[in-house]
Parts: structure tokens; C-alpha cells; sequence
């Protein structure tokens, strides 16, 4: 008992410093069943992120639901959504309605709007990520709220294929990551998620519609979820097994919020998970209440090394033995050419490059010091009589463990 008020103690000193703060609102919160926007949901939501910025904290936010506006304005049924182009055109028809909408919303407690659409290379480009940063702190001095969301009329964001068999996750492929890659670059204090359930829960929900499927006769049986685990500190596989799939009307899951929840978390930050549709939920969650899921911060990884684990989009792949892996894991030294087995894929000075152990686990990333090429050319000359020195393939500073 004492521990648990020491760490609502800790949430709630958190919650109530946060100066900087990234809030991100799922398509479920966003927009109705009918693909329109849901005033009765986002007013209470614009006015306490208006609240919190003249209270002197700085907010921005990260908004879904530009395609669900565009398929309800242009009359097509859902069905229609499984054809990728087909949502590009509703992003690009959706998008300048939804930026309408929170014009017209944040204006009753004047406050501007600025649009913010990302793509993956303004996160996986280290110098487009750094120019980022600027721009969405200037929005910020000007006392204006910047509005982001992936660029979906041009961005195709989703796993593809490196070499081998193994597969790479884009820099973002839904708006909870996205999010929490905006934290991670404006180096924020607090990483919020509305989304349609409460929290995370300590089991898997029943599913509603199996419930009423087997259901005959009288009214259906209401039911009953499972309890919400308030305080997390730590993501472990059991946590990751609890999570569900993507929703009906939104492309993340609980998956990618406990993703976006580790991003948070490294870098010092606190990030939550709540219902949107809880009355008065970002007053709460700021005040302290015990609402939601809250993620407390761990050790904080400093930006650059975040920016290789998390927003950098690996280019190549190399398998090492086991004391280069021994010598990278506790870090104590550079990865040299003597340690690599092989290449897997090819990549160029300046790239990030995955490095996996011998069973092909990937257990860190790095940026590459030499080509591809180069690396191959000493692992020729491996057992020949030469007195030609290894050299380094990543230095020791440039390498991040990673938990995949």
C-alpha cells in the first residue's frame, strides 16, 4: 500500500508539472459512427487543451480522422476504405474539413490553429527530424496550437521487406507512434492518448458482439470489463499479450499505444491512456486523478540515440558473433569489422543499420561509420595473412540497445 500511494504521488506530481505536452485524439473520439465529426466530444477537449495553454503550458495536438471525415463528406460507404488510394482521396478531401472544424472549435476561446501533416522522412532524416523541432517551437512561441497529422494523401507508411527474410517498421505507420515521435523530438513532458476505452485493462475485454451473438431472447447482458491497470513502469511481454487489435474505424490498437507509451517513456516523459469520451478526462488527467493508464518514465536516452532507436528507418542489417554482441550489450567498445559474420543488407556511411546476433535476433541499431562494400571487402581478408587493422563499422556512442 505504500508503494501504490508513492506512485500515485509520483503520477500526480508529474501530471501537474507537465509543461510541454503532446495530446493525441484517435479517430474513435474524433468522429461519429457516420464518419462526421463528434462536436460532442471534441468541444470539452478544445476547451481544456485551451485552458491548459493560458495556464502557461504549451500543447500540441496530434489528431485522426481526416479520412473518416472525407469518405462521410464524399458519400462512401466503409467498404470503400480497403483500397489505399481510396483513402488517400479521402485524407486529401478530409483534411481541410477537419482543420475547419478546429478552426471554428478552438476560436471560441481564441486560439489559432496552425496544420502540421508529416511524412516518414521528416522523422527518419535527421536533419528534416531537427528542423521539426524548430518549427513546431516557434508555432509554440507565437501562442499558437499546432495541429499534426501524417500526410496521408502522399504517405504510404507500413512494414517492408530489408533483406532476409526480416521485416522493418516504417517510422510511423498510425497516429499514436507519430505522436509520440512528436514528443520525443520536442523532448515534452507528457504523451496523452484519448482513445475509445478506458485504459488498459489487466485482461482481454470480452468481445461485445460474441456476447450478443450468443445471446436469444430478452435484453442483451451488459458487459462487465475488466479492471484498468492504473501505474505502469515497466512494458514487459505480458502487458504486450494484453493488448488488442486495431479498432473498427481506427488503424492503431492498444499495441501501438503501448508502443508509443515506451517512446514516451524514454525519453523521461509520462505518457497516459484514457477514455475521450469521459467527461471532463483532460482536466482530469492533469489534475492527478486516478484515470487512465499511466506510464511513468524511465531512465531518459539522450535525443540522438532516441532518434536511432525509434524514428530512424533502418537501411541495412549485419550479423555479429558473440563478443561483439557481448562487447555491444555492455557497452564497452565500437563494433569493428573482426566482429561482423556477415552482411544481410546494404547500407552507406551515415546510415542506420540493424546488428543482430547469430540466431538473427536484431538486438541494437546504429549509424554506420563505412559502406556496405567496405565491411564485405574485410570480411574477405578474415584468415589471410594480413596485417591490415579491423575497422570500426559503428562507434560505441552511435549504438542503441533496442527491445523488438
Amino acid at each position: 500500500m505504500p508503494e501504490e500511494k508513492q506512485l500515485q504521488a509520483e503520477r500526480e506530481r508529474r501530471l501537474r508539472s507537465a509543461s510541454k505536452i503532446v495530446i493525441k485524439v484517435g479517430t474513435t473520439t474524433v468522429t461519429g459512427p457516420e464518419g462526421d465529426l463528434c462536436v460532442e466530444r471534441m468541444e470539452p477537449i478544445v476547451r481544456s487543451i485551451a485552458e491548459l495553454m493560458k495556464s502557461g503550458k504549451r500543447v500540441v495536438l496530434v489528431s485522426s480522422g481526416a479520412v473518416g471525415l472525407g469518405r462521410a463528406w464524399l458519400e462512401l460507404h466503409p467498404s470503400r476504405l480497403g483500397d489505399l488510394v481510396t483513402k488517400q482521396a479521402c485524407a486529401a478531401v478530409g483534411q481541410s474539413l477537419l482543420m475547419e472544424a478546429y478552426k471554428r472549435l478552438f476560436s471560441t476561446w481564441s486560439v489559432k490553429v496552425a496544420q502540421v501533416l508529416l511524412t516518414e522522412d521528416d522523422f527518419t532524416v535527421w536533419r528534416r527530424y531537427s528542423n521539426l523541432r524548430q518549427t513546431i517551437e516557434k508555432l509554440l512561441q507565437f501562442g499558437a496550437i499546432p495541429i499534426v497529422n501524417e500526410n496521408d494523401t502522399v504517405s504510404t507508411s507500413e512494414l517492408a521487406p530489408i533483406g532476409g527474410g526480416v521485416k522493418r517498421s516504417a517510422a510511423f505507420s498510425d497516429n499514436d507512434r507519430l505522436a509520440a515521435l512528436v514528443m520525443s523530438g520536442l523532448e515534452a513532458d507528457a504523451l496523452v492518448l484519448l482513445t475509445n476505452v478506458d485504459g488498459l485493462y489487466r485482461e482481454v475485454p470480452p468481445d461485445s458482439s460474441k456476447v450478443s451473438s450468443k445471446h436469444r431472447g430478452g435484453p442483451r447482458p451488459a458487459v462487465i470489463l475488466p479492471e484498468v491497470i492504473p501505474i505502469i513502469e515497466e512494458i514487459t511481454p505480458e502487458l504486450r499479450k494484453l493488448a488488442a487489435g486495431p479498432s473498427a474505424t481506427g488503424r492503431g490498437g492498444m499495441l501501438t499505444k503501448l508502443e508509443a507509451a515506451q517512446i514516451a517513456m524514454y525519453c523521461g516523459g509520462t505518457a497516459v491512456i484514457a477514455n475521450g469520451g469521459t467527461s471532463g478526462v483532460l482536466d482530469r488527467v492533469f489534475s492527478g486523478d486516478p484515470i487512465g493508464t499511466v506510464f511513468l518514465p524511465r531512465a531518459r536516452m539522450r535525443g540522438k540515440r532516441r532518434w536511432i532507436a525509434f524514428a530512424a528507418e533502418v537501411q541495412g542489417r549485419i550479423v555479429v558473433d558473440a563478443g561483439a554482441q557481448h562487447v555491444i550489450t555492455n557497452g564497452k567498445a565500437s563494433l569493428l569489422t573482426s566482429g561482423v559474420l556477415r552482411v544481410e543488407s546494404h547500407f552507406a556511411p551515415k546510415d542506420v543499420l540493424g546488428i543482430a546476433d547469430r540466431s538473427g535476433n536484431e538486438f541494437a541499431r546504429g549509424i554506420a561509420e563505412c559502406a556496405s562494400h567496405e565491411v564485405e571487402a574485410a570480411l574477405g581478408k578474415k584468415g589471410a595473412a594480413s596485417r591490415i587493422p579491423s575497422r570500426i563499422v559503428v562507434r560505441r556512442d552511435n549504438i542503441v540497445l533496442v527491445d523488438l
